[in-house]
C-alpha cells in the first residue's frame, strides 16, 4: 500500500509540473502568440476567435499571472481547452478526440503486437542460443530497427501500392463509404491500416527482440535457474516461470514509455500515409500555429506516459515482490 501511495504521489507531482510548464511556455514566448497569429492570418481572425485563443492559452492582460494560472488549471480540470484556431469554431476537445481513436487503433495495437512478438522471439532465441532461430531472426529484426520509419513506409507504398496495387496508399478509410460500425467501413479501415502498421511493426519489434534476448541470457546463468534444472523441472516451465518472467521485468518500463507515446502516434508514419491520427494532427497544428491544439496534445501525451509508467510500476511490483519491500 505504501508503495502504491508513493507512486501516486509521484504521478500527481509530475502531472502538476507538466501542467505548469504547459502554462508557462506561451508566457515565455517573445511577444504575444495571439498577436503573431493575427498577423499570420492578415486580420481574418475576428474578436471572438482572438478571445477564444487567449482563453485557451491562459493569456489575459486584465488578470494577474496567478489568476490566469488558477483559471488555466480549472480549464484543464474541466477539459476546457478552448477553440481550435485552424478549425474555428470547433472545440479543441473535438479535434483531438476525433484523432485519438485512429492512433490508438493503429499505433496502439501495433506497439503491443511488436512487444509481444519481439519479446517472444527474444525469449526463444535466448533459450535456444546458438540455434537456427537465434542465428537468423534477431539479426534481421535488429537491422530493420535501424531503418527510419518513413523510409520503410515509402518502400511499402512502392511495393504494395504502386508496383502492385493491392493496398491503398493514404488516409484512414475510403471516403466513399459511410462511417459506422458496418462490415464495409471496418474492412476499408483495416485495408488502409495494413501498410502503416507494417512499417511500425518492422521497425520497432527488433528492440524488444534484442533486449529480451540479452536479458534472458544473463538470467539463465542465475543460481535459481540452475537449481530448477537440477530439480528436474520441465524445460517449458523453467523458460516461462523462471527465466522469461524475471527477464521481462526490465522491459516493462521501456514498454510503458513506448505505450505512453502511442498517443502521440508515429508522427512520420501518419504523415506519410496522411493517416488521421494524433501524430498527423500534431503536424497540422504546428503548421497552422494552432497553439490550443498543441497545448492539448502536449497534455494528452504527458498524461498517457505518466499513466503507462504508473501501470508498469504496479505490474512490476506484482511480478517482483522485492520492489515492494526495498527501502
Amino acid at each position: 500500500m505504501r508503495f502504491l501511495i508513493r507512486r501516486l504521489g509521484f504521478f500527481v507531482l509530475t502531472l502538476w509540473a507538466a501542467l505548469t510548464i504547459n502554462f508557462a511556455i506561451p508566457h515565455m514566448l517573445p511577444g504575444n502568440p495571439v498577436t503573431a497569429m493575427m498577423a499570420r492570418y492578415h486580420g481574418r481572425l475576428h474578436g471572438q476567435a482572438l478571445q477564444a485563443v487567449e482563453a485557451a492559452l491562459g493569456i489575459n492582460s486584465h488578470q494577474s499571472l496567478l489568476s490566469q494560472y488558477v483559471t488555466y488549471l480549472h480549464n484543464c480540470a474541466t477539459f476546457n481547452f478552448g477553440i481550435s484556431v485552424a478549425n474555428f469554431p470547433t472545440p479543441v476537445t473535438s479535434v483531438v478526440g476525433a484523432a485519438i481513436p485512429w492512433t490508438l487503433g493503429l499505433v496502439g495495437v501495433t506497439t503491443v503486437l511488436a512487444f509481444v512478438i519481439g519479446t517472444g522471439i527474444g525469449a526463444l532465441a535466448a533459450w535456444k542460443r546458438g540455434g537456427k532461430l537465434d542465428s537468423v531472426l534477431p539479426p534481421l529484426f535488429v537491422v530493420a530497427t535501424g531503418l527510419p520509419y518513413f523510409w520503410v513506409a515509402i518502400m511499402l507504398i512502392m511495393v504494395f501500392a504502386e508496383i502492385n496495387p493491392w493496398l491503398p496508399t493514404a488516409f484512414g478509410s475510403d471516403s466513399s463509404i459511410a462511417t459506422g460500425w458496418n462490415s464495409d467501413f471496418v474492412s476499408t479501415v483495416l485495408q488502409h491500416a495494413v501498410l502503416p502498421a507494417g512499417s511500425i511493426l518492422l521497425t520497432s519489434a527488433g528492440v524488444w527482440v534484442l533486449t529480451m534476448r540479452n536479458t534472458m541470457i544473463t538470467t539463465l546463468a542465475e543460481d535459481y535457474v540452475r537449481m530448477a534444472r537440477a530439480k528436474g523441472l520441465p524445460g517449458r516451465r523453467i523458460m516461462l516461470d523462471y527465466a522469461a518472467r524475471n527477464s521481462i521485468l526490465p522491459n516493462l518500463t521501456g514498454f510503458a514509455m513506448s505505450l505512453g507515446f502511442v498517443v502521440s502516434g508515429a508522427v512520420l508514419v501518419e504523415y506519410v500515409f496522411a493517416y488521421p491520427g494524433v501524430g498527423f494532427q500534431l503536424v497540422q497544428a504546428v503548421d497552422n500555429e494552432d497553439f490550443p491544439v498543441m497545448q492539448c496534445l502536449f497534455l494528452v501525451i504527458t498524461v498517457a506516459v505518466l499513466l503507462s509508467v504508473l501501470l508498469a510500476d504496479i505490474v512490476t511490483a506484482l511480478l517482483d515482490p522485492r520492489t515492494r519491500s526495498a527501502r
